[in-house]
């Protein structure tokens, strides 16, 4: 299993960890970004953290029948554990604005399901997903993410395992440091396209 030292070398190494005023999918303002897309443009040095990252899970969640990633920044990662657990792999997709399971995707009832995503926030992407599974009759089993970056403050409120807990500030548009709004913002997510 990768320590933090190494995950986040990683990190670094793919240019994944990125500086500057952003604007996350959740409206909140950021000085840090996470570009997990650079990471996973990088298959060999993604799968040392996917490998450590379906460890983690093994030793946390014992029974899984599925894994539910949200489009478009879980699918690689689902992917990616479900290849490393051997374990069916779904997405869902937004139409309308809301999560949806297309492509003749199901879940069946009674399923327990693990909701996996490249990155934790305030957790909504991995809710909307939830609602998917409470609507089938299944079971949520657990969250991960190969970085959780809510400090806390997730709206998920069951055990999220990460492979890197980073703990980088958020600010609402009115409470941003005078440094920050010095800078222009920009929005790096793939639902701010």
């Amino acid at each position: 299993m990768l320590s933090l030292k190494e995950s986040l070398k990683i990190l670094k190494e793919t240019k994944a960890l990125l500086e500057g005023h952003f604007i996350l999918s959740s409206g909140l303002h950021s000085p840090q970004y996470v570009q997990c897309a650079k990471l996973l443009s990088q298959p060999e040095k993604a799968s040392k953290i996917c490998d450590s990252l379906a460890t983690k899970i093994s030793k946390e969640f014992k029974e899984i029948d599925l894994i539910l990633s949200p489009a478009m920044g879980g699918i690689i990662v689902g992917y990616e554990i479900g290849k490393i657990m051997r374990k069916e792999t779904i997405f869902a997709e937004r139409v309308n604005g809301k999560f949806e399971l297309r492509r003749d995707f199901k879940i069946e009832k009674n399923h327990k399901v693990l909701i996996v995503e490249d990155v934790i926030t305030t957790g909504k992407s991995s809710l909307e997903c939830s609602r998917l599974v409470f609507e089938s009759d299944a079971k949520i089993v657990g969250y991960a993410c190969i970085i959780d970056r809510s400090n806390g403050r997730s709206l998920i409120k069951d055990k999220i395992v990460s492979q890197i807990e980073l703990n980088i500030p958020t600010y609402n548009q009115k409470d941003l440091p005078e440094n920050l709004s010095l800078i222009k913002a920009i929005k790096p997510g793939s639902r701010n396209l």
